[in-house]
């Protein structure tokens, strides 16, 4: 049925329900299970703005800060599906605006199907455009399951 999932995963408890939902999926197809965590790079107007914050250095890069946020991020979820006895699992992490990433993504690797939490860590942007998961199910080529 599926071959490839792909898992947007940025930590959030709705992300967290999509990883375990498409865990569920992919031992019942045998399909191979690609994790994605996006990040943007933050103007220091947008950084001071930020509500969620990786631990950072008062003096580091913070591109870097939510670089090595995002691999955390990845390789938990790349931990727990391997956990939960998916056998063929990979983890991504990208820059970019997340919705307009995820759906390149997905045609990048052929995937059959995305499946996404309908409320991530969210932003501004979020607020006044519109969720990353709306945009996703409008742009994507294939199949979005949003749990």
């Amino acid at each position: 049925m599926f071959e490839r999932i792909l898992v947007p995963y940025d930590g959030s408890s709705g992300a967290e329900r999509a990883l375990t939902k498409a865990t569920e999926l992919a031992k019942l197809c045998d399909a191979h299970v690609i994790i994605l965590t996006v990040y943007r790079h933050h103007s220091m107007l947008e950084a001071s703005l930020s509500m969620v914050r990786g631990s950072m250095d008062p003096g580091g890069n913070l591109d870097e800060t939510m670089r090595q946020t995002a691999r955390d991020a990845a390789d938990y979820a790349k931990s727990h599906a391997k956990d939960a006895g998916v056998a063929k699992v990979s983890a991504f992490i990208k820059a970019g605006q997340p919705a307009r990433t995820i759906v390149a993504m997905a045609h990048d690797k052929e995937c059959d199907l995305i499946v996404l939490g309908s409320r991530g860590l969210g932003s501004t942007e979020g607020y006044l455009l519109g969720s990353v998961s709306h945009k996703v199910t409008g742009l994507a080529e294939c199949p979005v399951l949003v749990v």
